[in-house]
């Protein structure tokens, strides 16, 4: 055996040449515009009349188009927030316009003015109707079973806003916009650039006007709840302002002047009567302000702070009382956000962007990428002028990776502890209504915005979503006990803020009926536990886990032939009621093994352990059909030039961990006919999908391909992913793909460079988390490993794989471990350096 110091040689033999490959490459992660917006899309809740004066019926879903009646605001503007609050940056010239959002502003639950009552009875009792179901399947009378499901398994509620009135269900909306008027013209202006840096999560809007530079900064601080907006110039007494507000058109409320450079807007929806506020505070150097006729007026002044802040009465309930119209009021919005501002204002705008600064980069500067040296400053052309470069064919390593540090940009920005989750939009919307309410989509939108969060460092912003789960399941226990008379709790297919869990009033079961998205949701706290090995966080989750596995286990048909299998079940939004889809086996099974493995980490009781060890050795297994493929449903009638945008029968590939190529490689090679049947192209979220599933088939070559249509036909010059329209999650999971191709650990080792591209042949990414709550770093020379260093945070047995060698040691807490592969094995797994622990 090689003693420690031998071992320590040899990893420094076979590491040279690498030894700058971790080199810190700060090279800026910025993207930018030439030129300035128009105002057009000002308002634009009015364009949903021709004439701009719409009746209260449109103005309810203004907004519930594919194409967004905005498309400068949709593609052309920057988003900016703090997982509380946040806005998107115009940059007009004449008048910065700025849409406004605060992620709680809800339409919808149970204080709209019919009550508690109507919100909450919404759920049939169908549970007698899945006997029926079951023998209409015996019998092979499957229009039957299909006829049961669709009467039986919808509910009450619409899904459209003037469907009824008052609309229950709800949706997140706009919480208004700023503009600021600046007395200049665009006739003559030079030298126009609108940026969003990712390194400070700031943007900035220059231009030169009549021999004067003129500097706008944005951001939007998440320790002192405030967006700032500072405008300034090269010459004094340039800033001649007026700031004024429009607010949300479907609210009532009133402008008040507060002291002499302040204005509040207190109002409320009309649909639910939700209080919010949003506060508006000028702090100007020099010149004089006013806040007369509910605007803000800055006259002469050298530079101008905008200081912003806003909140409702939301507060989210866990135990809420079915008869307590207020079960999610209890807040009051102008007391908090009076309290925001009263605290940022006595801070002066350096502090509050050095304090922001500090906040946001710990999170966003613990995972750096670097794809063949590329750099900023090789070709810094305007971010519409890279990417139509790119569509053309061009190569450029820096965009990719800008996009795949865009997705944690984004995630930081719309998701951070003590708020609700990223919904369908982040947090950024600019209507009344929106593309599916802008809601919480539980078939697959939802959970792939936090794929990327533990393995990119970013595990304190996927607690929002456990916050969200947390209040789906006590109304869960009630849909499940309604529909299937199962034990433990579900959700459906559409969520909001205030519990629903209910499916909607369609009988498209095709996409309604969706019963497995609460045991997809619990697999999120697993997993959760097995990156940070955060064992008071498994032990407070455990009994919403635990339900989960019950109520899936409950649901399953023991048939005669002692085969278990879910039916009624669906393969989302694709193809027909089903007596055991492929997608709702793959999640049962998921869940179970996560209930398995949480119950025995915690010592729970073995007898609740093998009930769930029972449904599993007799849950109907994968099947391949005739054309080599992973079958969809029970039957053979997959289609191979079927290009539908979902691959839910691969769930079990990714995001699960029970297809595979190191384990079981005759499923792999099905799930890659699959994918070879739908095609590369698809919606952008769709090739997000792929991407992953491309990159856990260890297919560099293909899973870039991916990445490439999704930068080529599924973004927005903004980077924004589009569906079409803007959906955020194609974001999110193309940065968990582009991680997917460095690194995956989910079948239970530290996988190293499993789909690299030949396109990388050379690179680094420091920062990735493993589960066993590792930390990784990777470099990379000529397409092959150079070395990775690897950082205990439990000091758990690592074993390490690259291509077909394994590498097994032991690790101590705080201990760094550097690998290398060296003469076709990989070698090392000494310690090399040991940080203090606590």
């Amino acid at each position: 055996m090689q003693s420690k110091q031998q071992l320590l040689a040899l990893l420094a033999l076979c590491a040279l040449g690498s030894a700058n490959a971790f080199a810190e490459r700060n090279t800026p992660l910025k993207y930018w515009f030439d030129r300035p917006t128009t105002m057009r899309g000002q308002a634009v809740w009015l364009a949903s009349s021709p004439d701009r004066m719409p009746t209260e019926r449109q103005l309810v879903r203004a907004g519930d188009l594919v194409n967004n009646p905005d498309p400068e605001w949709e593609s052309q503007s920057l988003p900016i927030g703090n997982g509380n609050i946040g806005g998107n940056v115009l940059g007009s010239v004449e008048a910065e316009r700025i849409t406004f959002n605060e992620k709680t502003l809800w339409r919808g639950g149970p204080n709209t003015s019919r009550g508690a009552a109507y919100y909450w009875d919404v759920n049939k009792q169908s549970a007698h109707v899945v006997g029926e179901i079951r023998e209409a399947f015996t019998k092979g009378d499957w229009q039957k079973a299909e006829l049961l499901t669709r009467k039986n398994f919808n509910s009450v509620v619409p899904y459209e806003a003037d469907a009824e009135e008052p609309f229950r269900f709800g949706s997140f909306t706009t919480a208004g916009e700023f503009y600021i008027e600046t007395g200049l013209s665009s006739v003559g202006m030079t030298d126009y650039r609108r940026e969003l840096s990712l390194d400070s999560a700031l943007a900035k809007v220059s231009f030169c006007k009549d021999g004067v530079q003129y500097e706008r900064e944005y951001f939007v601080s998440h320790p002192a709840n405030v967006m700032a907006v500072r405008f300034a110039a090269s010459q004094r007494g340039k800033q001649n302002l007026v700031f004024s507000y429009a607010p949300n058109p479907v609210s009532t409320g009133e402008m008040k002047a507060d002291g002499t450079d302040a204005l509040c807007w207190l109002a409320r929806l009309d649909n639910n009567s939700m209080e919010y506020a949003v506060r508006i505070k000028a702090v100007a150097k020099g010149g004089a302000v006013s806040n007369e006729g509910g605007k803000l007026t800055v006259k002469d002044a050298d530079e101008v702070v905008f200081l912003i802040t806003a909140d409702t009465d939301y507060k989210p309930n866990y135990d809420p009382d079915f008869n307590d119209p207020k079960a999610y009021v209890g807040v009051d919005p102008a007391q908090t956000t009076a309290d925001w501002l009263a605290k940022a204002a006595t801070k002066d705008y350096a502090y509050l962007l050095n304090e922001h600064y500090a906040d946001y980069s710990e999170l966003f500067n613990r995972v750096r990428l670097n794809i063949n040296n590329a750099s900023v400053d090789a070709d810094d052309l305007p971010v519409n002028r890279r990417l139509e470069a790119y569509r053309q064919g061009k190569p450029d390593y820096y965009l990719e990776q800008l996009y795949y540090q865009f997705g944690r940009y984004l995630l930081i920005s719309s998701s951070r502890a003590d708020n609700m989750p990223a919904n369908l939009q982040g947090l950024w919307h600019n209507n009344v209504d929106g593309p599916w309410r802008i809601d919480y989509h539980n078939n697959i939108n939802l959970q792939m915005n936090y794929w990327l969060a533990c393995p990119t460092g970013l595990s304190e912003c996927e607690l929002p979503l456990f916050n969200f789960i947390r209040t789906l399941v006590k109304p869960g226990r009630v849909t499940a006990k309604s529909y299937f008379g199962t034990r433990g709790w579900t959700t459906s297919v559409s969520g909001n803020i205030f519990g629903f869990t209910s499916p909607l009033s369609s009988e498209d079961m095709s996409w309604n009926f969706s019963p497995f998205a609460g045991p997809w949701l619990a697999t999120h706290l697993w997993n959760y536990y097995d990156f940070t090995r955060d064992r008071r966080f498994l032990a407070d989750n455990y009994e919403i886990l635990k339900e989960s596995a019950d109520f899936a286990s409950d649901y399953l048909w023991h048939r005669a032939d002692g085969v278990y299998t879910a039916a009624p079940s669906t393969s989302p939004e694709h193809g027909p009621v089903d007596e055991g889809a492929t997608f709702a086996h793959a999640v049962i099974r998921e869940v179970l093994l996560d209930a398995v493995e949480a119950n025995r980490v915690l010592g729970k009781s073995a007898k609740e352990r093998r009930q769930w060890e029972d449904a599993l050795k007799h849950l109907a297994p994968y099947k391949i059909g005739r054309y080599g493929q992973l079958m969809e449903w029970s039957t053979d009638i997959d289609d191979p030039k079927d290009e539908h945008r979902h691959v839910n029968h691969l769930f079990g590939l990714h995001p699960g961990r029970t297809v595979s190529p190191v384990t079981t490689p005759d499923l792999a090679k099905a799930s890659r006919v699959v994918l070879e049947h739908r095609g590369d192209g698809a919606t952008g979220w769709s090739m997000g999908w792929k991407l992953n599933q491309w990159a856990r088939l260890h297919d560099g070559n293909h899973a870039y391909t991916l990445y490439g249509n999704l930068l080529k036909n599924g973004t927005l010059d903004n980077l924004w992913d589009t569906h079409a329209p803007f959906q955020i999650d194609g974001n999110f999971g193309g940065t968990a793909g582009v991680t997917e191709m460095l690194m995956q650990s989910h079948m239970g080792f530290v996988h190293l460079l499993p789909a690299l591209p030949d396109a990388w042949a050379e690179g680094a990414v420091s920062g990735l988390r493993a589960k066993g709550n590792f930390t990784v770093s990777i470099s990379w020379k000529n397409g092959k490993l150079a070395e990775a260093t690897i950082l205990s945070g439990s000091g758990e047995p690592c074993e390490v794989r690259y291509g077909e060698s394994v590498l097994k040691f032991k690790t101590k807490r705080g201990g760094s471990y550097k690998v290398v592969f060296c003469e076709n094995k990989l070698v090392g797994g000494a310690l090399v350096s040991s940080a203090p622990t606590k």
